[in-house]
């Protein structure tokens, strides 16, 4: 009917802060490639306090944009992102010029059968062979605790329906780390996941990544951690438990053939291993409910 608004399908997300240089060509990048397809689509930037032209440039190229009133961080611009998409389906991308809108479509292919679709980077898109290492080792220890191989943990390109984040937004933290949360979450919740491979191209102009190693480090362990223990807390204290036992174990043997007696450091071990076990259990009961 005329006048009548066209639903919203899909609605991209760009989180970011001062990429005045890289958010008008990514703006773009995604008209060039939706617009030769059937789907309706909006653009929505959630520009986090930027201290440049980053918001002034992204109406200027045709995206609708949301500002933070002060700086709340990347994952708390994504969770504005989602609350105000219009669209069944949400596609997230970094605002840095790193993702490129070419494999767009992969992604929307990708839920057609899965409930989310993840930009997995090659080896050689990461900035750096430790932040290479890195990765590999929040992607392993991803997978022990999801019980499913994650190839590219803190991937920002990702794509999901809107309805299904919505009921994960409350664990999404406000920082760089909600990535990994809501990969978590979503495994854990026992949702599919489909990883696209994707070349991350170099960053745009003058930005740089926001990302700390040691400090955003820390914080993805213990947000893996912490979302382990509210979905599958066992493959955490049973691991702790175990090693405490086996420490135990050693000690016993070593001074049981040394002063011929069992300590009470021995003692201790086989305590502790054995308290950290019963809560693993009582924490997995509480998980199931």
């Amino acid at each position: 009917m005329p006048g009548e608004k066209t639903p919203v399908s899909v609605s991209f997300i760009i989180p970011c802060r001062n990429e005045e240089g890289s958010i008008g060509p990514l703006i773009d990048g995604i008209r060039r490639v939706m617009e030769s397809r059937e789907e309706s689509w909006e653009i929505l930037v959630v520009d986090d306090a930027s201290t440049d032209s980053t918001g002034k440039n992204a109406r200027s190229a045709g995206a609708r944009v949301i500002t933070h009133p002060y700086n709340i961080g990347n994952g708390a611009s994504v969770k504005t992102g989602i609350r105000a998409a219009q669209g069944e389906i949400v596609v997230m991308m970094d605002g840095d010029g790193q993702h490129s809108p070419e494999a767009i479509p992969q992604f929307l292919e990708a839920l057609e059968d899965h409930d989310m679709a993840v930009g997995a980077r090659t080896a050689s898109s990461h900035a750096g062979v430790h932040r290479l290492l890195a990765n590999t080792i929040y992607n392993w220890l991803a997978s022990y605790v999801s019980k499913r191989k994650i190839l590219d943990l803190t991937s920002g390109f990702r794509a999901t329906r809107k309805a299904i984040a919505m009921r994960h937004l409350y664990l999404l933290p406000n920082t760089f780390s909600y990535p990994t949360t809501i990969t978590m979450s979503y495994l854990r919740s026992g949702l599919t996941i489909k990883y696209v491979p994707i070349e991350a191209a170099k960053r745009s102009g003058q930005s740089r990544s926001k990302i700390r190693p040691f400090i955003d480090g820390t914080r993805f362990f213990l947000i893996i951690t912490r979302v382990a223990t509210i979905y599958s807390p066992f493959r955490v204290f049973l691991p702790v438990s175990a090693f405490l036992f086996l420490v135990g174990c050693i000690y016993y043997i070593y001074t049981f053939t040394t002063i011929h007696r069992f300590t009470n450091m021995s003692m201790l071990l086989f305590v502790s291993s054995l308290i950290i076990f019963m809560l693993g259990i009582v924490s997995e009961q509480i998980s199931q409910i």
